[in-house]
């Protein structure tokens, strides 16, 4: 199990998204997603995320270098894990459900509340609408394509939807970030804390690690 400390840098709700290039390179907390769990996928593009906060929002940089690139969809709450896709789950301590935020790399998002895997509600359009995201690659669907790629997507996830007060934070909640794409020439299912299962399964929170709060 992984641990990770999240910095807090009041000023980022005054900025634009786009724009925090500086604030992630230096003051974010930078952790690498590179942990194969199950050998039969053995493929794993260079994945790094950075993780920063303001009193009201989490912020998130992901980076991707990998062999082909693929976004399908562009409607929220569709399957984006079939693309190239990276992803956020996390927990509250007191709380029987976990919650993911998966990405494609234009931005897509698809959000759930979960208690387990099967039994789901959607998050709201308007708590969707609220999830911020600029990403490098232009938001167009387009087909698998072959190469080498690389893209950047930027996050912010007000705290209010992850059920939690940004100016009375728990010391930690319990979460897990992926890189994921399922229907693409190198499908691959990659972590940063390390999944102990026989199957790629990503709804586990009992492998997830702690992430702190300063």
């Amino acid at each position: 199990m992984k641990k990770l400390t999240v910095p807090v840098f009041p000023t980022l709700d005054v900025l634009e998204l786009s724009s925090l290039d500086f604030v992630f390179e230096n003051k974010a907390c930078r952790e690498s997603i590179d942990v194969i769990n199950w050998s039969e996928f053995p493929y794993k593009p260079i994945t790094v995320f950075d993780i920063i906060r303001s009193e009201k929002s989490l912020y998130l940089r992901y980076f991707v270098r990998g062999n082909s690139l693929k976004a399908l969809y562009s409607e929220d709450n569709s399957p984006v894990h079939l693309d190239s896709c990276v992803e956020f789950f996390m927990k509250r301590d007191e709380d029987p459900f976990y919650i993911n935020f998966e990405f494609n790399c234009i931005g897509t998002c698809h959000a759930e509340r979960h208690i387990n895997r099967k039994e789901s509600t959607p998050l709201s359009k308007e708590e969707l609408d609220s999830i911020q995201r600029y990403s490098t690659i232009p938001r167009r669907t387009f087909p698998e394509k072959q190469g080498i790629y690389e893209w950047e997507l930027y996050i912010k996830i007000p705290f209010s939807v992850m059920g939690l007060d940004g100016k009375n934070l728990p010391e930690k909640i319990w979460g897990n970030f992926y890189k994921c794409a399922d229907e693409t020439v190198s499908p691959h299912y990659v972590s940063w804390s390390p999944i102990d299962l026989k199957e790629p399964d990503f709804h586990c929170p009992p492998f997830f690690g702690e992430i702190f709060f300063k």
